[in-house]
């Protein structure tokens, strides 16, 4: 899809913009797509931890929208075009699809956990990015996101990890 842009008055250069918006387009398909493998985790998880999974796979889902439409309303406020529906996202998102059929409540948390951290990592190398080409705002956005996805990662690893030393 080619890239849009809108006028605006926006101080960052133009040329500044036209790769931040891709980048934040990029972030907008992987969250929406993870939020989908969350949601799908939380209706079909079973096992012996299946209410406190259930719980949080519910909450964790229901934090990803507002990361996706923060996330999408900076690609408007810099003159861009938000690419944020299902089909869109299903073509471009760089996560790896939850593995059908996968119902265990520890697959699915391990699963979950590894897009996670893969999002976690794109975002950190998305702070990178928009600091080297000046967008403090854009950056900023990021860091947020990454706090955010590294106490969701927390949450899962903890069902994941040993109480023994």
């Amino acid at each position: 899809m080619a890239a849009k842009s809108f006028r605006t008055s926006h101080d960052l250069a133009a040329k500044v913009r036209s790769q931040v918006i891709p980048l934040l387009n990029q972030h907008l398909a992987d969250t929406t797509d993870l939020f989908t493998q969350v949601k799908t985790a939380h209706w079909n998880v079973k096992g012996p931890h299946f209410i406190a999974l259930h719980a949080l796979f519910d909450k964790l889902a229901a934090e990803l929208p507002e990361q996706a439409d923060t996330v999408a309303e900076r690609v408007t406020a810099l003159g861009g075009l938000a690419v944020g529906t299902l089909r869109q996202a299903a073509a471009t998102s760089r996560l790896p699809d939850l593995p059908g059929g996968t119902v265990d409540g520890l697959a699915l948390v391990r699963a979950l956990a590894e897009r996670y951290a893969a999002l976690a990592a794109s975002a950190r190398a998305a702070i990178d990015t928009s600091t080297a080409l000046g967008d403090a705002g854009t950056a900023d956005l990021f860091t947020e996101l990454v706090r955010d996805l590294d106490k969701s990662l927390w949450f899962l690893e903890a069902h994941l990890q040993g109480g023994r030393g």
